[in-house]
């Protein structure tokens, strides 16, 4: 894959996950400002419950995030698309599905 096309991808990612961040964002400041209303009685369990939800997919957001970093770093020192692991080359397909793949489909099913 050249340069420009994992440029482009690695943008992309980053775009599509700090959008999600934001949603997750916006979607926590409006359960907690509708947990402070007054109304029915609801059950207390649920706002404790939808904001571990809610921060379980920011931590996964932000480790996303975090990878696409890597990839990027990767990319800028020449690495990327090769395996992290073992050096051997990383198929197109498997970077155009995952554009931060770190490693070959096979070391990744390895434990």
């Amino acid at each position: 894959m050249d340069n420009e096309r994992a440029a482009a991808l690695l943008k992309a990612e980053r775009e599509r996950v700090t959008s999600l961040l934001e949603q997750r964002t916006a979607i926590r400041d409006a359960e907690k400002q509708a947990a402070g209303e007054t109304g029915d009685w609801i059950d207390r369990a649920v706002p404790l419950t939808s904001e571990e939800i809610n921060d379980a997919l920011a931590k996964s957001l932000k480790a996303r995030l975090d990878a696409v970093g890597r990839a990027e770093k990767r990319l800028a020192n020449g690495t990327y698309g090769v395996s992290v692991r073992s050096g051997q080359p990383i198929p197109e397909e498997r970077l155009e599905a995952d554009p931060t793949a770190e490693l070959t489909v096979e070391e990744a099913r390895r434990p």
